[in-house]
């Protein structure tokens, strides 16, 4: 049977580069200062997707991301390694979105593109670690839910077989299509960029991205895949007040990079002497006792 895939994906800030900018005055991330990568688990589950595609053929992947114009390098970094096609969320009524506003507007996404046979997305952001938003999605959706996920091992007679990471071991589950499930990063790393695909896609742009100047323009009257799908939030018919800021009851209150630094170090010998000297000062500190 053929599959129907749309894989969650998101543009996030790289949170080993966190600066003294990286919050607004209103509490939210300060995307432009900091440098953007493509969410780590969203490239497993990626991954996931495409092994299905080869699996099952006739099947599609569409890649949907919600952000500024510059996330649509997301949905290019998804047809460099072979994904169909992608959706870009793309609107000033989405910014500084929360787990429920964002779960929000992908939902209505998904409805508008109609007959989804799997959402799979990474767990979590590592810009939140939350881990809520794929499960956010799957109810407002009203479909079954997987977490955890770390193979799909199989798809027959409508049914989706997945291993699952659980505390304390492994799990097999089945569920009935359709199913929205998210990936662990311990899932299959994804699949380097294919050469191909990088020179066919390289110059796919959402319209906002696009600059009046742009040498290339000729390229999309004559090349129509290279215009990546842009809907704001009139075009997936969502109501403005559950999007963005007007929709998300939970602000974060600041970012920080903690680093953690030695201030002094002590070397002790294996004598008895030494090894109780160091008892004797972890139970003063009140660290161990």
């Amino acid at each position: 049977m053929s599959l129907k895939i749309v894989v969650l994906a998101k543009q996030v800030p790289d949170t080993r580069n966190v600066g003294k900018d990286a919050m607004t005055a209103e509490g939210t991330v300060n995307r432009a200062a900091l440098p953007a990568i493509f969410n780590p688990e969203d490239l497993n589950a990626l991954e996931q997707a495409l092994r299905l595609k080869e699996q099952h053929p006739g099947s599609t992947v569409g890649i949907l991301t919600m952000g500024p114009p510059r996330a649509g390098e997301i949905i290019r970094q998804g047809l460099y390694r072979g994904a169909d096609t992608g959706w870009l969320l793309t609107d000033r009524l989405f910014a500084g979105a929360d787990t429920l506003a964002t779960s929000y507007a992908l939902a209505t996404a998904i409805r508008k593109i109609g007959q989804v046979d799997i959402v799979i997305g990474g767990r979590q952001a590592i810009d939140g670690d939350t881990a809520q938003v794929g499960p956010q999605v799957a109810q407002k959706l009203g479909l079954n839910q997987v977490t955890y996920a770390e193979e799909i091992l199989k798809i027959e007679n409508g049914v989706a077989t997945i291993r699952r990471h659980i505390d304390g071991g492994v799990e097999t589950v089945e569920a009935p299509l359709p199913v929205v499930i998210t990936v662990n990063g311990s899932a299959a790393p994804c699949r380097p960029c294919n050469a191909k695909l990088v020179m066919k896609y390289k110059r796919a742009t959402c319209p906002m991205e696009r600059k009046a100047d742009d040498a290339y323009t000729y390229l999309y009257k004559e090349r129509p895949y290279l215009t990546l799908n842009q809907w704001s939030v009139a075009d997936v018919d969502g109501d403005a007040a559950q999007c963005g800021l007007s929709g998300s009851p939970t602000k974060v209150k600041s970012v920080q990079n903690i680093v953690f630094q030695a201030k002094e170090s002590k070397t002790l010998t294996a004598s008895d002497a030494d090894v109780e000297e160091l008892i004797r000062e972890l139970l003063n500190e009140k660290i161990i006792g």
